[in-house]
């Protein structure tokens, strides 16, 4: 997936920290945007509710060049 990511440009969305330590293991050049989601277990529609709102923010920190972007 990591490698993936960086081939097409693309931003990981993950609840799984893994990808957080694998991102500072490496250096920021070869290192795809991750979006962190600390929000608790949940229901769809309860994530859904609480990353709604803040979308348009999260996608200007993607599109400034932010490479981890914690959301909770």
């Amino acid at each position: 997936m990591w490698g993936e990511a960086l081939r097409r440009g693309a931003v990981i969305i993950t609840k799984d920290e893994d990808f957080v330590l694998i991102g500072r293991a490496r250096d920021e050049i070869s290192t795809p945007t991750v979006v962190w989601i600390r929000i608790r277990n949940c229901s769809r529609k309860a994530l859904l509710e609480a990353i709604l709102p803040i979308l348009p923010t999260v996608v200007a920190m993607v599109e400034a060049g932010e490479k981890l972007i914690e959301v909770r």
